[in-house]
């Protein structure tokens, strides 16, 4: 059983928004934070949620412990939402897939639970605006490229999130769905060679660190009606520096393998949108693009 300890907290002095979750399995500790401009306590409750559950496999059990009565009656007694359902909408499709009992409990009475009540409040503290260098990282005092030097940051769980399509004629499409492209099963070699890809990513982009890789999925959707296939990468990681590299190379990789199996039968096909949608880890916390 998973247990997940959640947080959230507005200052409204700052104007800042935070929140924490500590995710506990199998005896390992891993922490999620946070934070968000002109929100609500109530809304960082529901995000520290969110994102605590979205870390869970869904074939795992998790039971959320929770200080916010808001959260837990809306989750587990059936109050009436009338205000956040942007959120709502997007936990109630996060829960859907997975095995997940609500608890409350009472504020810091349990480590975990103090530990992400101490990261949701620290967080909003923090300044408006974070410090962004001017320079370009990888540039020294003289123009020369190089590398950045990690081996001062805290190692942390890294996750990235990629995404990206192929977009094909409807006849190509039906082809693929069936297996019938000549090349062999497109989407198993596609998927492949988006895993290899995210493993030899320092090898082809420049500058990159060699990054110890936990998991690489690569997982496809089939948009029938527009004959486009979606490719989603998730590439996760415990180190210095975020995978957000490896998460798209992969993405990249499988489409143009995707387009090069089908070409003979489709040379219009476009890759399209292929773009970095979320990453997690470090001192930025969570930042989600789309």
């Amino acid at each position: 059983m998973i247990e997940i300890y959640t947080d959230g907290a507005y200052n409204p002095v700052s104007g800042q928004g935070g929140w924490g979750a500590v995710v506990i399995e199998g005896g390992q500790k891993q922490v999620y934070s946070g934070t968000a401009k002109e929100t609500t306590s109530n809304r960082m409750e529901i995000t520290a949620a969110l994102e605590g559950i979205l870390q869970i496999p869904r074939d795992k059990e998790a039971v959320l412990y929770t200080d916010s009565q808001y959260l837990f009656g809306c989750m587990a007694k059936g109050w009436q939402r009338r205000a956040n359902r942007d959120l709502w909408e997007q936990l109630d499709k996060a829960v859907s897939g997975r095995k997940v009992r609500w608890q409350w409990i009472e504020r810091a009475t349990n480590l975990f639970h103090k530990e992400a009540h101490t990261l949701a409040t620290g967080l909003t503290s923090q300044s408006e605006k974070p410090v962004i260098s001017e320079k370009l990282t990888h540039i020294d005092a003289s123009g020369r490229p190089r590398m950045v030097d990690v081996t001062r940051k805290l190692d942390t769980q890294r996750e990235a999130i990629a995404r990206g399509a192929v977009r094909m004629k409807a006849a190509t499409f039906d082809l693929l769905k069936k297996g019938e492209i000549a090349k062999g099963d497109v989407l198993a070699v596609a998927q492949l060679a988006g895993i290899m890809a995210a493993k030899q990513t320092p090898n082809l982009i420049p500058l990159c660190h060699p990054i110890l890789i936990g998991d690489v999925k690569v997982e496809f959707d089939l948009d029938e009606e527009n004959s486009v296939v979606e490719i989603t990468t998730t590439v996760k990681s415990t180190g210095k520096t975020g995978v957000e590299m490896e998460a798209l190379t992969a993405t990249a990789v499988a489409a143009l393998t995707i387009y090069d199996m089908c070409k003979a039968v489709d040379r219009g096909m476009k890759i399209e949108n292929i773009r970095l949608t979320r990453k997690s880890g470090g001192k930025s916390g969570v930042i989600a693009l789309e």
